[in-house]
């Protein structure tokens, strides 16, 4: 086990589900690597439109079958019947899942959401489905920058605190670099009566440029420092990441000091950046027990998520 005291944070990770054999390599890897930090638990997204439906329930199933850790399916409203996001929750909970991300999710590139007509509509839709066919716990997405499709910042909180009436246990936050931003929004949210666990989003930045088009697509602002920090690194890969390393685990740090005891990894599938960051949180791996032989041992080249920066 990992060895804890009172002052040391939470963790959970976030990964996507693999396109090709490499990825599927890659992810593994990832997983035998984390799971010895013990993490709260380890969420797989679903892509763009439910494309990744099948995939996103193979992955969290095989974690749930040759690991220790607990894992969340991501789910979205999009392109789907209540009854077959309600069978999907079925079986779900049949293979062993009890947490469940549930999204308003968006439309295929090029596209304008629109819900389906027999389906949720939106995330406090499919929350209030989601409890209809099974106790889940339920984290949902919140926005320290607010939504890009929300009408105000009010209106984005306000739809926050419908998330979380609705019955959502957390919200996990998109991830953000002036930790301002996240201190500010935690206080508006409390004195909007929203009272539960609210966990920053931490991105480590290995791919400036893709961070900086991801960013604008997502509402989530670059400031000039870390353009200063990544600006001439394109063709020196092993700086940009010490530097990666470096940004979060001083956000992570800084976060912590403020009181902060919880952080959600986006690791875009790879796990050294992560395994680091970790450690100067105080978190240390230790031997884990539920790593079964038939997990990558290898570590190949990083794949990317499409959805995500690289």
């Amino acid at each position: 086990m990992i060895a804890r005291i009172s002052n040391l944070p939470r963790v959970s990770f976030e990964f996507f589900p693999p396109k090709s054999p490499a990825m599927s390599e890659q992810l593994w890897a990832t997983v035998r690597a984390l799971e010895p930090l013990h993490p709260q638990f380890v969420s797989v997204t679903y892509g763009a439109g439910g494309t990744t439906r099948d995939s996103t329930f193979a992955t969290v199933k095989r974690i749930v079958q040759e690991t220790s850790l607990h894992p969340a399916a991501h789910l979205t409203c999009v392109g789907h019947s209540r009854g077959e996001i309600d069978d999907l929750l079925r079986l779900y909970w049949d293979a062993g899942i009890r947490h469940i991300v549930a999204l308003r999710g968006d439309a295929p590139s090029g596209q304008i959401y629109q819900p389906h007509p027999q389906g949720y509509a939106y995330a406090t839709d499919l929350i209030a489905g989601i409890k209809r066919v099974a106790d889940f716990e339920i984290s949902v997405a919140a926005y320290p920058e607010t939504h890009p499709q929300a009408l105000s910042s009010d209106a984005d909180l306000d739809n926050l605190k419908r998330k979380f009436d609705a019955g959502a246990d957390r919200a996990l936050t998109q991830y953000f670099f002036n930790n301002h931003v996240f201190l500010t929004f935690i206080d508006r949210a409390r004195r909007a009566g929203i009272d539960g666990a609210i966990v920053p989003g931490i991105l480590p930045v290995t791919g400036y440029a893709q961070t900086v088009k991801f960013s604008g697509m997502c509402g989530a602002s670059v400031p000039d420092w870390l353009h200063d920090l990544f600006g001439g690194l394109d063709d020196d890969p092993e700086t940009r990441k010490l530097i990666a390393a470096m940004v979060a685990t001083e956000q992570c740090r800084a976060l912590m000091a403020e009181g902060i005891d919880q952080f959600h990894f986006y690791t875009l599938n790879r796990a050294d950046l992560i395994l680091g960051i970790c450690r100067r949180m105080g978190l240390k791996p230790a031997a884990a027990s539920g790593i079964k032989a038939s997990l990558s041992l290898g570590t190949p080249p990083m794949q990317r998520d499409p959805q995500m920066p690289d």
